[in-house]
């Protein structure tokens, strides 16, 4: 039976969504296991949990501005219009009044690998970016399949939806790291153990602190890393609601899988934002741990299922497997 992409959309959705309660739910327990830690107290537990969530918001309040610019500059892209790249901005236009939100400003890296991302924090304040590579190896109803998932990113605020969930990652990791160096340089805890707030409860909260900050921060990544794969297939979903046509996004995902072209200016920082992972697997900067992307079959067969097509056979698996 053929799913409709407006079951992905809701399905996806509903599964990010969740993640990033996790995340939450991880980030409250971690501050009132560790503020009690510290002040043997439930004012003093909160205090830390809304003093660290504060920090991070500060820190977001940098990358909401100045992040989509950093990001363009670091991908080395220059920015181009219809008398430079005509096919480009008219495709971009397409997909834009598709979406129902303002033209994105468009760039390109002149880089022979195939790929492309978006950002910015919002449709108004938006820009795409695509690789040299990415013009020259797909067609136009490829191309289309691209930047409809590209603009999917910008119409679904996945940008600013992601940094939300990136602040309390970060926010989860800077203060389980508070922590850790507090128990080991500066003593927390051995008061505890000789009478001020320790006794049996005391030192569990203790021993339940050391467990959360050194777990936490991993389980808070991975879950990170779980919401953005979530996200490319939502992204993927509703590129077909804007072409109605699966099949360019597949062959897309397809020419780009087997491409064997390093993208030079990605690195773990930024290979999130990308249309497929710019950091191949058979590189040795690669970690499958830490994928910021669904499998390309998977994608493919999520595709496919869209027209009753049968998911990809053996050979088709084989030749796809490993590659992204």
């Amino acid at each position: 039976m053929a799913t409709t992409f407006y079951h992905q959309i809701a399905a996806n959705k509903r599964n990010s969504l969740l993640l990033s309660t996790v995340v939450i739910a991880l980030f409250a327990v971690l501050g009132l296991a560790i503020g009690y830690a510290w002040t043997a107290s439930g004012p003093g537990s909160v205090f830390v949990m809304i003093g660290a969530l504060a920090l991070g918001l500060v820190i977001a309040g940098g990358s909401y501005f100045a992040g989509d610019g950093l990001v363009i500059s670091a991908s080395q892209a220059h920015p181009v219009d219809e008398t430079t790249e005509p096919q480009l901005v008219n495709v971009v236009r397409e997909m834009s009044v598709a979406a129902n939100v303002p033209m994105p400003k468009v760039y390109i890296t002149e880089d022979s690998a195939p790929n492309a991302f978006a950002t910015g924090r919002d449709p108004k304040h938006a820009s795409v970016v695509v690789t040299r590579g990415l013009l020259d190896k797909l067609d136009r109803e490829e191309l289309q399949g691209v930047l409809a998932h590209e603009m999917s990113h910008v119409r679904n605020y996945d940008i600013r939806y992601t940094l939300l969930v990136g602040v309390l990652v970060g926010s989860i990791a800077l203060l389980a790291d508070m922590f850790l160096r507090s128990v080991f340089w500066g003593g927390v805890g051995r008061s505890r153990g000789r009478g001020e707030g320790g006794g049996a409860g005391g030192a569990i909260i203790m021993v339940l602190a050391l467990m959360l900050a050194i777990l936490a921060p991993i389980i808070a990544r991975l879950v990170q890393l779980a919401v953005s794969r979530q996200r490319e297939y939502l992204a993927d979903a509703s590129a077909v609601d804007l072409t109605r046509n699966p099949h360019g996004l597949e062959r897309a995902l397809e020419k780009i899988a087997v491409d064997r072209e390093v993208l030079e200016v990605a690195n773990r920082a930024t290979q999130h934002l990308y249309f497929t992972n710019p950091i191949k697997k058979w590189e040795e900067r690669s970690s499958g741990l830490w994928s910021t992307h669904p499998p390309i079959v998977e994608r493919i067969n999520r595709l496919r299922s869209l027209t009753g097509q049968a998911p990809l056979d053996r050979d088709g698996v084989l030749g796809l497997e490993g590659l992204d």
